[in-house]
């Protein structure tokens, strides 16, 4: 038997049109998943239609504000109109970042920062547990950051949203393990994806020079670490986290 498949599977990715996004939406629906790609501007939903081709996807888009429940009734509506329900959620929504001294940050900014990492994953949990828990199943992934464990400089309200985030993961996983659902977390080093075309030459090379595998990771490469945790295999696999960074982390 193929391991780490997800046939018949219904998974929700949030920030699905995004550049890590997408990647995660095509593992799955490699791996034989519906996918439900939930994002806040379907301008990228043609292009990455054309992308999946190949793939004859089994693609639903949802243009809706992530951190709403009405985000979530379409969702499950969605599902439901073809015969399933959303076992599986990767939260992978990212808001604009900019790296600053802590005196330049407003909190406004922060505030941005915990709306989408830790009321999104919030918002979306509380949606669709109930089903996860009436079928004795579910899978929750948060894509969080290496950040976190760097202790990354001028970019304390990003840092500080992630480590909500992973908090929350953390203490998710012990509250749901009973009901058989697991919470980890993914944790890309930087992959650089259309949102960081203007970055000049020598902060990709900066980067580049601090990995050791001497390559940067892609989206599938993300999109790997999910399938595996979401997997039937990851079952006993929870409260987690996948540093995705080609040996760079933690130290």
């Amino acid at each position: 038997m193929e391991m780490f498949q997800a046939d018949g599977r219904t998974v929700l990715v949030i920030g699905g049109l995004g550049g890590l996004g997408r990647g995660i939406c095509s593992a799955f629906i490699t791996a034989g998943a519906n996918v439900i790609a939930l994002d806040t501007n379907a301008e990228k939903e043609t292009a990455f239609r054309v992308e999946l081709d190949a793939l004859e996807a089994q693609l639903s888009v949802i243009c809706a504000d992530a951190t709403t429940p009405e985000a979530y009734v379409a969702a499950q509506t969605d599902a439901s109109s073809r015969g399933h329900w959303i076992d599986t959620v990767v939260v992978c929504a990212t808001p604009p970042q900019f790296t600053k001294a802590i005196e330049d940050y407003d909190w406004d900014y922060h505030q941005q920062m915990i709306d989408v990492f830790l009321k999104i994953p919030y918002v979306a949990t509380t949606a669709l547990l109930p089903a996860m828990k009436e079928h004795s199943f579910g899978r929750i992934i948060n894509i969080t950051s290496e950040v976190f464990e760097k202790s990354e400089p001028y970019s304390s309200a990003y840092v500080a949203g992630k480590g909500a985030q992973i908090g929350w993961t953390r203490s998710m996983a012990t509250e749901l393990a009973p009901f058989g659902i697991t919470v980890n977390h993914v944790a890309p080093g930087f992959i650089p994806v259309e949102r960081h075309k203007d970055l000049p030459q020598e902060v990709l090379d900066g980067y580049l020079a601090t990995v050791p595998t001497g390559r940067f990771g892609t989206p599938a490469d993300i999109g790997a670490a999910c399938v595996y945790f979401a997997s039937t295999e990851a079952g006993f696999v929870s409260g987690q986290t996948l540093l995705v960074n080609g040996a760079r982390s933690p130290h």
